[in-house]
């Protein structure tokens, strides 16, 4: 088992060797904080020879409905969710992000500043949940769009960002085709945005948004599709998550309502996409019906039961 393998590129021909030799070939559990796609002689060396598991931190199903607010709030980071007090909490992801920025990305050989990396990182924390426009990024923070679209890649690629890819057809409408882009951890985004306790998020801004990311990355962790996508469109219809499973078209939104109602937008998405099924995930206690096809549920419920919500119906 080798541990932070990004620090150390130059194992992975001698791995590939020892991968292939016979009649004895070695087994190797590569364990490490970088897409293998940033790890080039990985992705030269291991090819067909190699099976990447992606792990996370604390899920929602690991921790309890009870933790759901902390784990929000604080994030899935071991040392975050179970530090004694919220200041040790915020102290411990600062210190994360400080940590990466100057130390573990110019160890992948990564050749950008840690400040300007870190203030796109701040930037990207303010637009979270938004459709990716880096021509506008570019402008704020007075770079080339190449620039802003490589450092982009370079966090998507270190799992700090998910870039979640439009799903576009010839529906008869313009749709958007940007990606939409969100911090993958909510306590590192909070950290970013300033918020350090339940009242600064309750009066934030980006709460709403911050609920949003939290939700889809605990819907796609419990459920784990074959395909994940949002939909929208220039006419103003869209949809949270397009979810392709088993054969199935599953739609997912995200509301932050005591109690969500359907509306147009929904009916579109459920005519335009021919969707099995369409949930709406909310932070309550209830789960109930809003039309045919189309129901609210309550997140907890959604983390913990994945394996009932997918299942088809007989």
């Amino acid at each position: 088992m080798i541990d932070e393998v990004q620090r150390r590129p130059e194992l992975f021909p001698l791995l590939r060797v020892l991968a292939d030799r016979k009649p004895l070939p070695a087994r190797f559990l590569i364990l490490g904080s970088a897409a293998p796609d940033l790890l080039r002689q990985s992705s030269e060396s291991l090819a067909g020879r190699v099976e990447t598991v992606h792990l996370e931190g604390f899920r929602l199903a690991d921790l309890g409905t009870k933790n759901q607010l902390r784990h929000w709030l604080r994030g899935g980071f071991p040392r975050s969710y179970a530090a004694r007090s919220e200041s040790e909490a915020v102290a411990w992801r600062r210190q994360f992000i400080q940590t990466f920025l100057e130390r573990d990305i110019p160890q992948l050989g990564v050749d950008i500043p840690a400040p300007a990396l870190g203030r796109f990182w701040h930037m990207m924390a303010h637009y979270h949940g938004q459709t990716w426009n880096g021509a506008e990024l570019a402008r704020a923070l007075a770079v080339s769009e190449p620039t802003v679209r490589r450092y982009l890649d370079l966090l998507s690629g270190l799992f700090m960002l998910r870039q979640l890819p439009p799903w576009f057809e010839n529906l008869g409408k313009r749709q958007v085709k940007s990606p939409k882009v969100y911090l993958r951890d909510s306590g590192i985004l909070h950290v970013l945005l300033g918020i350090e306790n339940r009242r600064d998020l309750e009066l934030h801004p980006k709460v709403g948004a911050s609920w949003e990311g939290y939700a889809v990355e605990e819907v796609l962790k419990a459920i784990r599709p074959n395909a994940a996508y949002f939909w929208a469109s220039h006419q103003g219809t869209e949809l949270d998550l397009l979810l392709f499973h088993r054969g199935r078209r599953i739609g997912v939104e995200c509301k932050r309502a005591d109690a969500p109602t359907l509306t147009p937008s929904m009916r579109i998405a459920m005519h335009d996409l021919k969707l099995d099924r369409l949930f709406v995930v909310y932070p309550g206690e209830r789960r109930y019906q809003l039309a045919d096809r189309i129901e609210a549920i309550p997140l907890d419920e959604l983390a913990l039961n994945a394996h009932l919500i997918t299942k088809r119906r007989k």
